[in-house]
């Protein structure tokens, strides 16, 4: 028969047996004729033509398999088989489902991320043709150097150049800043993008002093226009810059760095546009874009390499930075050029959270084993009670091997139904995650859709989840005595110790696994603890931060910090302000500023020695942070921008640059290029704060006046402290600012905040390894009051024996939890071996904490067991309840 007849049969199973049937009747009928018209009785000859034929359920079996695929329908029927004895039991096939479908579904979550972080291509035509420009394996440029790089190519069918940017949409006031990108010409083409509407931009929209133009994200067009086609034309407003719309993006295209969903998309010419006279575009210092080509036909990288090497002198002469220091000039003639995959495009998520997403990965791996040994303890128990049903099967002639198939086909199914129910917790799971990687203004985006590796990924895990709890119990039901199990519920018959010692065995490994997972748990919550309770050396609390944004404003550049301080004058006279300050940054905001400083009685060991942070600030920032001051005095009106250079530093400043003698009154001088600056004099000495990072040891910082460093200013930050709550001043403080310029664009946030958000990396890691620590517990804890609920009701005979010759009740309580707290030091002395080497993995996240610490091992080990013997209690107090006679009289 061919195959598809037999697939059409598939759909009429029944309809097959009962041809089947008739036709074997047929035969039957046929040779009982015979024998009639031989000379037989009717009867006689009926039951010899029975005889002559053979077993008729062989024979309608055989013939069952030639019309349909006989495997395909085993399957079937073992699956039925399955779906009915799970609705027998409906708190197990809860209970193993649930716990299937949270292993699986965490362990789907954090893959998806994990796919959609560093292994999906970008969504552009033939992405694994692509490369990316690096130079001495940084793939960061100037625009000098891409135009000369893209002036000089002849290697590449199509090359551009990009760079991400926050746009401002608020024409004044308070910022509306949106993800956007600044593209040279060849982009769209080059990566094959089509326009959903109107047009995308090409090289000639591309050139110098180009007017504003701008393609917009598909989201963006639906978000803000209602995909309305009248858009195309019309103007959008980026920094108080008319920008005119013409044309929308491939909904599927979200630009080239992951994690980050670009709504606009503008001709890198158009960056003049925005910054005017501050445009970085002839900057040869200005490190910003990144290049991406597609190389043409039998094009190799080794062949882009030395082609590159003969345009290398070309291309550094024509973009020497000037006025660098000789060996960073002679660093930069000896630049390397080459070209590495951008198939997967570029992404600060993947340098960022490589490592935390496959430690998590780890993690919810081990809640999956969890999960498996904890199924695999349900099963083991039901399997106790199906000994009967078991025995039956044998005791009919069926295989061993037939019923090691059907108790494997029930746990895939089981794995199957988990899996398709974890799914759906990925599908929530994965958002969340995404959720706490996101902070302040700025939204993670990723592309979270099913893909084929995250569908492979899911089969995968459910299959060999379902042969890892499934194999035990069917392993343990086809060792079943028939003669043995027909005498089930017979005095003294048991299950034999083998499998009472599997369960303990799978207990053992879901407490040594849960323990690994609590300490790795109480390892990242301490950091984050630490790092929540941490005194940075400044006020981390009540401080309101507003960025003033000038460049905007078409005041004249040497008239903004005049701006500025006009802005600070009318802050500080708004009721309820207690304090206020302006600064060039703030400390754990994102920004730095280095210098190379020079003193006498100081001998750097290299350039990177003689660094120090830096920062420009007004009077009275010190107080308004909230920075102690230990030595001379604060900035005010005496130093002015005609003054004597000064500098306040802070303590590990002057102990790295002045040793033990008094810094007051020493003087240095910073590194302009070749030459240095004006001596300047230290006047005061301020309390070490932190700089870019909680994490980071507190370093040498240079605190300059505002006004004696830059003539010229684009933006400040201002911080406000005030006698009451930040929100019931906020809108006053914005009031006040917009008063003295309309078109000032301002952000506000505050230092509680922007430390939060510096810190979100460790707090999300250490909140969902906790969610997972727990989880594993709570499964752990079901598993132990499985298996001690299994051997109450094993013993209870025995343990009706024990009390009817006068064992006390609260002896036979003690009986139990001894036993249970023999297999808790046991699974705690495994765990705590595992996790002195499991541990170290999260090293690089903790914080002023060892990965082997001990009071965070015996914290989790007494919690460990304390949930053990609790989850045992209740067994315990049931064995202690047992009615001696009723025990007795049981069969």
């Amino acid at each position: 028969m061919s195959w598809f007849s037999r697939l059409r049969n598939q759909f009429r199973s029944d309809d097959v047996s009962r041809d089947i049937d008739r036709e074997l009747e047929f035969h039957i009928a046929e040779r009982t004729d015979e024998l009639i018209a031989a000379g037989m009785r009717p009867a006689d000859a009926r039951r010899e033509a029975r005889r002559r034929f053979g077993h008729l359920g062989d024979h309608a079996e055989r013939t069952r398999h030639r019309d349909l695929f006989g495997w395909l329908d085993t399957l079937a029927s073992d699956l039925r088989y399955a779906v009915r004895s799970l609705r027998n039991a409906p708190a197990f096939a809860v209970a193993a489902i649930l716990s299937i479908a949270l292993g699986i579904g965490a362990n789907t979550a954090i893959f998806s991320i994990i796919d959609a972080v560093m292994l999906k291509s970008l969504p552009v035509s033939h992405p694994q043709e692509l490369v990316k420009i690096v130079r001495d394996d940084n793939d960061v440029f100037t625009n000098p150097l891409w135009e000369a790089i893209r002036d000089r190519q002849d290697m590449f069918d199509g090359v551009f150049a990009f760079a991400s940017r926050r746009f401002n949409l608020a024409a004044g006031g308070e910022a509306r800043r949106v993800d956007g990108s600044y593209v040279s010409g060849e982009y769209f083409s080059t990566l094959g993008i089509r326009a959903e509407a109107g047009r995308l931009l090409s090289r000639t929209d591309d050139y110098r002093g180009c007017p504003g133009i701008v393609v917009l994200s598909d989201a963006f067009w639906r978000s803000e226009y209602a995909a309305s086609p009248a858009v195309i034309g019309r103007t959008l407003s980026i920094s108080a810059h008319p920008f005119t719309i013409v044309g929308v993006a491939d909904p599927r295209f979200f630009g080239m760095s992951v994690g980050d969903h670009p709504q606009i998309f503008a001709p890198l010419c158009s960056e003049a546009v925005v910054q005017g006279a501050g445009s970085e575009l002839d900057h040869r210092s200005s490190w910003y874009l990144q290049i991406v080509g597609r190389p043409k036909e039998n094009v190799t990288p080794e062949q882009i390499r030395t082609r590159f090497a003969a345009l290398a002198p070309a291309i550094i002469e024509a973009t020497l930075p000037p006025n660098w220091p000789a060996e960073a000039t002679a660093d930069y003639k000896r630049s390397v050029f080459a070209v590495a995959p951008a198939a997967k495009g570029f992404s600060a998520l993947r340098s960022t959270y490589k490592k935390a997403l496959y430690v998590l990965m780890v993690i919810v791996g081990l809640v999956l084993a969890v999960a498996c040994a904890n199924v695999g303890n349900l099963l083991l128990a039901r399997a106790a009670t199906r000994r009967r049903e078991m025995a039956v099967r044998l005791a009919l002639g069926a295989a061993r091997a037939r019923l090691t198939r059907q108790l494997v086909t029930e746990s895939l199914f089981l794995s199957a139904v988990g899996a398709s129910l974890g799914g759906v917790f990925a599908f929530w799971g994965s958002r969340l995650l995404v959720g706490l990687l996101s902070h302040g203004g700025e939204v993670v985006s990723l592309d979270l859709t099913l893909d084929g590796r995250v569908l492979a990924f899911t089969i995968g895990v459910a299959t060999l989840t379902g042969l890892a709890f499934g194999l035990v119990p069917a392993w343990s039901a086809r060792r079943v005595d028939p003669q043995a199990a027909m005498k089930a519920h017979g005095r003294g018959v048991t299950d034999g110790p083998s499998r009472f010692r599997i369960a303990k065995a799978l207990v053992v490994v879901q407490i040594a696994l849960s323990l690994v997972l609590l300490t790795g748990a109480g390892l990242l919550i301490g950091s984050w603890r630490k790092l929540a309770t941490l005194n940075p050396g400044f006020r981390r609390e009540g401080v309101l931060l507003v960025a003033a944004d000038a460049l905007d404003t078409r005041v004249p550049d040497d008239q903004r910090l005049a701006l500025f301080r006009q802005m600070l004058d009318r802050v500080r006279a708004i009721p309820g302000v207690q304090s206020a300050s302006l600064s060039r940054l703030t400390p754990i905001g994102q920004m730095s500023w280095n210098e190379v400083l020079q003193t006498d009685g100081f001998t750097p060991k290299s350039e990177e020695d003689a660094l120090s942070w830096m920062n420009a600030v007004s009077d009275r920032y010190f107080s308004t942070m909230g920075i102690p001051m230990r030595a001379g005095r604060d900035f005010d009106d005496r130093d002015g921008a005609a003054s004597a250079k000064v500098a306040i530093v802070s303590e590990a400043m002057a102990r790295k640059f002045f040793g033990a003698a008094p810094a007051i009154g020493r003087r240095f001088r910073i590194q302009d290029g070749r030459t240095w600056s004006d001596p300047i004099e230290v006047v005061g000495v301020v309390g070490d704060t932190k700089y870019n990072s909680l994490r980071d040891t507190a370093p040498s910082i240079v605190f300059v006046p505002d006004h004696q460093r830059e003539a010229t200013a684009n933006a400040r930050r201002l911080e406000i402290v005030t006698n009451g709550s930040i929100a019931s001043v906020a809108t006053s403080v914005t009031a006040a600012l917009v008063a003295v310029n309309p078109k000032v664009s301002l952000s506000l946030t505050t230092i509680e905040r922007q430390i939060d958000d510096s810190t979100r990396l460790t707090r999300a890691i250490a909140m969902l390894s906790g969610l997972f620590g727990a989880l594993a517990l709570v499964l752990a804890a079901i598993g132990l009051y499985g298996v001690m609920s299994y051997t109450v009701a094993r013993r209870r005979n025995e343990i009706g024996v024990r009390i009817a010759l006068g064992a006390e009740r609260g002896r036979v309580i003690r009986m139990v939890l001894t036993e249970v707290a023999a297999i808790v030091i046991v699974g705690a002395v495994v765990g705590a071996a595992l996790s002195a080497t499991a541990t170290r993995l999260v090293t690089s996240f903790l914080y002023e904490i060892r990965p082997n610490d001990p009071a965070t091992l015996a914290i989790s080990t007494v919690v460990l067991v304390a949930v053990g013997l609790g989850a045992a209690l209740s067994p315990a107090r049931r064995a202690s309840r047992v009615d001696p006679v009723a025990a007795l009289r049981e069969d």
